[in-house]
């Protein structure tokens, strides 16, 4: 499903269940859980759901905290962004992880009530997002994604504990997530993966979300509903790692026994090793 055809009240719902989502992996783990590492370098399980807070926060217009810290000593802060995300970090990490997911609650409640209060002239206006200048409305198909990246680097942290709580990384909310990777992936074929022009490529995912992505490469690359001859490489792999080597959250190289490659096994793998797009 295009992302331009989503409809507002289903990507609300999505981004309304996504918030519980994050709550029930959350609740009830000890201070000690909450500072287990996370996939993304230098945050915890905390910080991953403190960034949530910062972010939801500063679109409810709270102001940027004042603190004392020099990030460019932090080795994970790469950029601008890296740094606003840290400053609400930094300001949400005396707390306990009780007290933070409280803060949560709070923060994505009010979100709730301010997304329903969005007008469709606001819904539609211009503000910045992580993917440039984009319509409100495309800034939410983000949130979501955002979010549902976060749930499995929460659940990669807990590891067994997780998956008793029988998180699924299926259903609409991953649809909607993988549907925001699309876009992006003839850049990544042919910048990363370095996919030669005449190319054809077709990345499988097997489930929890099973889809077929063509990618065509004729001076430019373009995803398109269907190739107009074979592919030259297939690549087959499960859709929640698919997702964790888009985000660069794990390597290929630590899953060459789910990912499978027919014909061009060459660039097929050169593919699967730099599928990263964001961090």
């Amino acid at each position: 499903m295009s992302t331009a055809s989503l409809d507002r009240t289903e990507l609300t719902s999505a981004l309304s269940d996504q918030w519980d989502a994050l709550a029930e992996l959350t609740g009830g783990l000890d201070e000690d859980r909450w500072r287990l590492p996370s996939p993304l370098p230098g945050w915890t399980v905390f910080d991953v759901l403190a960034h949530v807070v910062g972010t939801e926060s500063m679109l409810l217009g709270e102001p940027l905290p004042q603190v004392d810290s020099d990030f460019s000593a932090f080795g994970h802060v790469r950029n601008d962004t890296g740094a606003l995300n840290e400053t609400w970090l930094e300001s949400l990490r005396p707390l306990r992880g009780d007290e933070l997911l409280r803060r949560f609650t709070e923060v994505t409640g009010r979100r709730r009530a301010a997304l329903a209060a969005v007008d469709e002239a606001a819904w539609a206006a211009d503000i910045q997002s992580p993917i440039g200048v984009v319509s409100y409305g495309r800034f939410m198909r983000v949130r979501l994604f955002d979010c549902w990246m976060h749930q499995l680097d929460i659940t990669d942290a807990l590891g067994g504990e997780a998956k008793a709580l029988g998180m699924d990384e299926g259903g609409r909310r991953a649809e909607i997530a993988l549907d925001e990777i699309e876009p992006f992936l003839g850049r990544v074929v042919v910048k990363r993966g370095g996919a030669p022009d005449r190319s054809r490529i077709t990345i499988e995912t097997t489930g929890p979300v099973a889809r077929t992505v063509h990618i065509r490469v004729d001076g430019r690359a373009e995803v398109v509903a269907a190739l107009d001859r074979p592919a030259d490489t297939v690549i087959r792999l499960g859709s929640g790692l698919f997702a964790r080597l888009c985000g660069g959250r794990t390597a290929a190289a630590d899953h060459r026994d789910e990912i499978e490659v027919d014909g061009d096994r060459e660039l097929g793998e050169r593919i699967a090793v730099n599928l990263a797009f964001t961090l």
